[in-house]
C-alpha cells in the first residue's frame, strides 16, 4: 500500500510537526522543500550548486529548479512506496510539474491534507514561538503579511485539488495527538493503511 500525500497549511498550523508524525504512521518519508534544498546543496551535485548560488544571492529558487529538486528526491528509493510533501507545490506551475512527474510514473496523489487553523490562532502560535526563540523579526505585522501571502498563493492550489476531490480538510486546533488522530482517521477513511 502506498500513500502519496501533500500537507498544506499556513505558518503556525503545525504542518511540519504533523507531516513528520503522519509520515511515520504511514511508513513514508516526510519531505520538505527546505530539507531538499539543504540536501541538494550539501550533496554538491550540479543541481545543488545551482540552488546554492541562487540562495546565496538571496533570490527565490525558480519553479523549474524547485521542481527538478523535487523530482530528484521523489526518484530516490525510499519514496517508491509513497511520500508526504511539505512546502511543494506552492503555485499552479508547480502543481502542473508535479502532475506531469506523477503521470509519467503512472501515479497520482492519494490526498492533500489541509490543516485548517484560524488566522488568529496562527498569529498566536507564531508570536509565542517568536517569543520563545527570541526572534524579534517575527512581529505581528510580519506574521500577518506572511499569512496574507500564504492565503493568496495557496488558495488557487487548494481549489485545483478540491475540484479533483483530493483535499482532506482537518481542524488544526487541538493537541498534537488529537490533530494527528484526525488526520490518520481521515486518511484511513480514504482507504490508506497506516503501518504497524
Amino acid at each position: 500500500m502506498t500513500a502519496r500525500l501533500l500537507i498544506v497549511g499556513p505558518q503556525g498550523s503545525g504542518k511540519g510537526t504533523q507531516g513528520v508524525r503522519i509520515a511515520e504512521a504511514f511508513g513514508i518519508p516526510a519531505i520538505s522543500t527546505g530539507d531538499m534544498f539543504r540536501a541538494a546543496v550539501s550533496g554538491g551535485s550540479e543541481l545543488g550548486e545551482r540552488v546554492k548560488a541562487i540562495i546565496e544571492a538571496g533570490d527565490l529558487v525558480p519553479d523549474e529548479l524547485t521542481s527538478a529538486v523535487v523530482r530528484e528526491r521523489l526518484s530516490e528509493g525510499d519514496a517508491a512506496g509513497g511520500f508526504l510533501l511539505d512546502g511543494y507545490p506552492r503555485n499552479l506551475g508547480q502543481v502542473g510539474d508535479l502532475d506531469a512527474f506523477l503521470t509519467d510514473r503512472g501515479e497520482q496523489l492519494d490526498a492533500v491534507i489541509e490543516l485548517d487553523v484560524p488566522r488568529e490562532e496562527s498569529i498566536a502560535r507564531l508570536s509565542q514561538r517568536a517569543a520563545e526563540q527570541g526572534r524579534s523579526d517575527d512581529t505581528e505585522e510580519i506574521i500577518a503579511n506572511r499569512l496574507a501571502i500564504y492565503e493568496r498563493e495557496t488558495a488557487p492550489i487548494l481549489d485545483v485539488y478540491r475540484e479533483r476531490g483530493a483535499v482532506v480538510a482537518i481542524d488544526g486546533v487541538g493537541s498534537l495527538d488529537e490533530i494527528t488522530e484526525r488526520i490518520v482517521a481521515a486518511l484511513e477513511a480514504r482507504g490508506l493503511a497506516r503501518v504497524g
